[in-house]
């Protein structure tokens, strides 16, 4: 997906200087179909850095967390979650994109529960979505494996009731 409209409002005013901004994570689980007591979990394949990832986003103003991962999951990959817990949060290291501008997010990686829908890359953010089982993933950024081990901990910062 292309940056947020407010994002690009804000670079109008402030340039390339670091933004601090948030972001939801959802680390989606579904039981294998193959393995009994065995969870598959729901990856995207970046091609900007050639790298699988969890999925996720900027949260837009006035948007809770929750939602936003949500909103992620059907745009980035054609899934429909449901989120179960908040798993880890976390300050990442500051990044520069090729364009100059800066930036630090706050994380927000929460653990989402698979409803329906059949992975794909949904919105030309990502080359290829796919369902691995939790232990036969492919090779994670250390950031992607704290976040994906989080949730595969069971650890909860904040029960979701209906």
């Amino acid at each position: 997906m292309a940056t947020p409209g407010f994002i690009l409002a804000l670079r109008e005013r402030v340039g390339t200087h670091p933004l601090w901004l948030m972001s939801a994570t959802a680390v989606v689980l579904r039981p294998s179909p193959d393995r009994a007591g065995i969870r598959q979990v729901l990856l995207a394949h970046r091609p900007d850095f050639d790298v699988w990832a969890t999925v996720g986003g900027i949260i837009d103003p006035g948007e809770e967390p929750a939602i936003a991962a949500a909103r992620e999951c059907l745009e980035e990959a054609g899934v429909v979650g449901e989120p179960e817990a908040l798993a880890w949060v976390h300050v990442q290291a500051p990044a520069t994109y090729p364009n100059g501008d800066r930036v630090q997010f706050l994380d927000l990686t929460f653990r989402f529960r698979y409803v329906s829908g059949e992975a794909h890359a949904a919105d030309g953010e990502n080359s290829e979505v796919a369902w691995f089982d939790e232990d036969a993933l492919p090779p994670l950024s250390l950031e992607m494996q704290r976040r994906v081990a989080a949730v595969l901990a069971g650890d909860e910062v904040t029960r979701f009731e209906s």
